[in-house]
């Protein structure tokens, strides 16, 4: 599988379930330090609100990283997943102490969960793949659907704006031939779908999502990448308190690759 036949699919869940079979999720947010960055300030975030005996809804759950770390620190995590690829990388990281009941299945489609069942609902990569407006609200209101009175929900989205310059770094004629709209600046939405800043607060609130936190999840780290994977373990260190410093200055918002929301609805 490649792009080239990737784009041919016109099933958009098989289009999404076989883009995994290109994109490596399992060492996506594992293989550097840089890399690390987004899974760092995401927890970050998630344990700022979690409580003892809280129940996780991990929602897209890709190769299981969050699942996995959250269920071997003692919480109850329940997984969906729709990609082959990721359903078989998760399997294969299982142990048998793991409380984790993962399912392949598609986030539009929740009706296994009952409602109000979860304290904790991530929403962390279906809204990477999902292009219509239509599909968008049905995905967050199911993720609601299953939240608790009083829980908190996690979305991520791919930053529409900041993908330029990384894609300059590996590409010195991005600008001149890369896949946009040269007047508008309004990336191609393949294999992924991206969204400015105020498209994603947008598509939260009008989805009756209360915002809590915006906050650009991994910030330079992937244009710095090379620079930030040569740090002393001290660096690195004093480079994230760096990176949790800025990471929800409005004005920075936007300069990042991905953008994570924090939520809650009444």
């Amino acid at each position: 599988m490649n792009l080239e036949q990737l784009i041919t699919i016109t099933n958009e869940s098989e289009r999404v379930n076989r883009t995994y079979d290109i994109f490596n999720e399992d060492s996506r947010l594992n293989h550097s330090k840089a890399a690390r960055v987004e899974f760092l300030t995401t927890v970050r975030y998630i344990e700022r609100y979690l409580k003892d005996g809280d129940k996780i809804l991990d929602i897209g759950a890709g190769a299981g990283e969050y699942s996995f770390y959250f269920a071997r620190k003692g919480y109850e995590v329940s997984a969906l997943e729709l990609a082959d690829a990721n359903i078989a990388a998760f399997q294969k990281k299982l142990a048998c102490g793991d409380k984790i009941d993962l399912i392949q299945g598609n986030a539009l489609d929740l009706s296994r969960y009952a409602d109000n069942s979860f304290d904790i609902v991530l929403l962390l990569g279906p809204l990477y793949h999902l292009k219509s407006d239509v599909d968008k609200q049905k995905c967050i209101s199911e993720a609601k659907r299953v939240c608790k009175d009083g829980g908190k929900l996690f979305f991520a989205f791919i930053s529409n704006d900041f993908v330029f310059l990384t894609e300059f770094g590996y590409d010195i004629n991005y600008f001149s031939n890369g896949d946009y709209d040269k007047e508008t600046f309004r990336l191609n939405d393949f294999p992924f779908v991206f969204h400015t800043v105020d498209a994603a607060r947008g598509i939260l609130t009008d989805s009756g999502i209360d915002i809590i936190h915006e906050v650009a999840s991994d910030g330079a780290s992937e244009l710095l990448a090379e620079r930030i994977n040569e740090m002393s373990d001290e660096d690195y260190a004093q480079y994230l308190r760096y990176h949790f410093y800025i990471c929800e200055k409005p004005e920075l918002l936007g300069m990042s690759n991905h953008l994570l929301f924090v939520g809650e609805f009444e």
